[in-house]
């Protein structure tokens, strides 16, 4: 739970309780595509119980699960199919195929291809901490988490979060840490990172399982490149790679913390919800100090 965040802020004047969300999200359950449906977007229950509700309230945050099934003919079948049709065509009656017909003997054949086709879903658990106003997406990308906006956005009445963004930019940031070797009081350097050029040449530098406190990572800085990527650790608890979009990958709870909850692991999804939440709800406002805070929107 919690791999990969995406941090938004919440409207002060955004107020909900449980029941009003289950109410708003209900309407927008999951179904299954049907035979000929390419994908199929809707709201399913985070502790995984049929008929369950669809928000769970865990020590007052607030957890959310979005599922998305997409299905795809392989391209390279459908593109044979298309050519066959084609080749027959010509054959037939010595007329080549235009445009617009080629795309509708593509769609057709598209058609009759989907419901042999395989399908994909992927969930995405989205957190809400209604004292903080905040909005947390385990989402791997950015795209990713324009779909879980969209879903929320359109279930939810009133419902506009906006992406944090800080006063200093993780790349400025990241760069001037690993210069320095000095990050902001309980954040550590660890041993990845990714290194961009800013001028035309677009030149990548990584670094993996190496130590970044030598001259030739400061040489790299110094001569143009920005951090991109980071790997951090904060308070001796959770390691994790900042991105220079503020995205917190490679979430992993350290040792201290999982020893602390040793006793707990019978409960299950409750467990799992309080020690993800319990750590990130001190390490966000910590990271977003050490940007120089958040970044206020007139």
């Amino acid at each position: 739970m919690f791999k990969n965040v995406i941090v938004y802020r919440l409207g002060s004047d955004w107020s909900a309780t449980v029941a009003q969300m289950e109410a708003s999200l209900d309407s927008a359950r999951f179904v299954e595509c049907g035979p000929s449906q390419e994908r199929s977007v809707g709201w399913i229950e985070p502790r995984g119980e049929a008929h369950g509700p669809l928000v769970e309230a865990v020590g007052g945050q607030w957890i959310l699960k979005l599922m998305i099934e997409v299905k795809a003919v392989p391209s390279s079948v459908l593109n044979r199919k298309v050519k066959d049709q084609v080749d027959h065509i010509e054959a037939t009656t010595g007329r080549k195929p235009g445009k617009k017909e080629k795309r509708d003997i593509k769609e057709d054949f598209k058609l009759s291809l989907l419901p042999m086709a395989f399908s994909k879903q992927a969930a995405v658990t989205v957190w809400i901490d209604p004292g903080a106003h905040l909005l947390v997406l385990d989402a791997g990308s950015q795209s990713k988490a324009d779909e879980v906006l969209s879903a929320l956005v359109k279930s939810i009445d009133g419902f506009a979060p906006t992406l944090v963004n800080t006063v200093t930019s993780p790349a400025v940031a990241m760069s001037e840490w690993l210069v320095s070797q000095e990050p902001p009081a309980g954040l550590s350097v660890d041993r990845e990172c990714e290194l961009k050029a800013t001028d035309e040449s677009k030149a990548v530098v990584r670094y993996a399982r190496h130590p970044l406190d030598n001259d030739e990572v400061v040489a790299h800085v110094r001569g143009g490149k920005q951090a991109s990527k980071l790997a951090l650790t904060w308070d001796s608890r959770v390691s994790f790679m900042l991105t220079e979009s503020l995205q917190i990958k490679k979430i992993a709870f350290l040792d201290v913390v999982m020893d602390g909850v040793s006793d707990r692991k019978n409960e299950g999804f409750d467990a799992d919800v309080a020690l993800a939440t319990g750590e990130l709800r001190r390490l966000i406002p910590d990271l977003l100090a050490a940007l120089g805070g958040e970044m206020k929107i007139s």
